[in-house]
């Protein structure tokens, strides 16, 4: 069966701040180079399959520095569209829509939840097809709401899984059981 590893990309200006990070394709910070660097001994050990990243270059250049140059690059992958909330931090949404999360607020000109899980099952269909290990590059939310799919539940699930930039999650199976096998290591 698929193991399914994956990593975020490593830290952006927007991603410190705070900022919600869709569209906008920032680069890496020298300490998101320098951590996504750090990721390529953790990985080098296991015989991937498949390696897939977003399209955004933050994500392209995790997958490069972590030691996969060739990641292929799935459009399905990309964050979260948050429309007229892109580059806009929490705080600050809030302050005219108080409660306000991606997980269940309304995103003015952004993706709905069943937008971005219609995308994620497609990319979970193509790594299932995969006998072995597949490795992914991508974002906070759309990887969250990937593991909540992954899990079987709602992409809004994915609001019980915080992910920290440049961190390693396995997600597998126990016998037919899709589970999370380690999670933000």
């Amino acid at each position: 069966m698929t193991d399914l590893y994956l990593v975020r990309h490593g830290a952006t200006e927007w991603s410190v701040d705070g900022r919600h990070t869709g569209t906008t394709d920032l680069p890496l910070l020298p300490q998101g180079e320098e951590t996504a660097r750090s990721l390529a001994p953790r990985l080098a050990g296991v015989d991937f399959d498949l390696v897939l990243t977003s399209p955004r270059q933050r994500a392209r250049r995790t997958a490069e520095l972590a030691g996969f140059p060739d990641a292929v690059v799935d459009e399905d992958l990309a964050e979260w569209g948050y429309g007229d909330y892109e580059g806009v931090t929490t705080d600050t949404i809030r302050r005219t829509d108080p409660g306000w999360t991606v997980w269940g607020g309304v995103t003015p000109g952004g993706e709905t939840p069943d937008a971005v899980c219609v995308r994620l099952d497609r990319v979970i269909r193509r790594v299932r097809s995969v006998e072995g290990h597949v490795l992914v590059f991508g974002h906070g939310h759309a990887l969250r709401a990937l593991a909540a799919r992954w899990l079987g539940l709602s992409a809004t699930e994915g609001r019980l899984l915080k992910l920290d930039t440049a961190t390693l999650s396995v997600l597998g199976f126990e016998r037919e059981q899709p589970v999370v096998l380690h999670w933000n290591s």
